[in-house]
């Protein structure tokens, strides 16, 4: 059984994860939220389903964004 101290020395803890909504993810992206749940279904956007829901990873949605630049000049 693992101590407090290797708890804490994993990446993240799930205690410190910030969730989100679909709808506050469309939000924060400004898009409609069929298109979070195209991003979920096609597992580009990981995600936990509670229930009927999803709830995204706050630094998913952050990651995410960050991969998705592109120079276009």
């Amino acid at each position: 059984m693992p101590t407090n101290n290797q708890r804490s020395s994993e990446p993240t803890a799930i205690s410190s994860v910030q969730f989100l909504t679909v709808a506050e993810v469309a939000k924060m992206m400004r898009v409609s939220k069929m298109t979070v749940y195209r991003l979920v279904h096609s597992g580009d956007l990981p995600a936990v389903r509670v229930g009927k829901s999803f709830r995204v990873p706050e630094q998913a949605v952050h990651t995410y964004l960050e991969n998705a630049y592109f120079d276009a000049g």
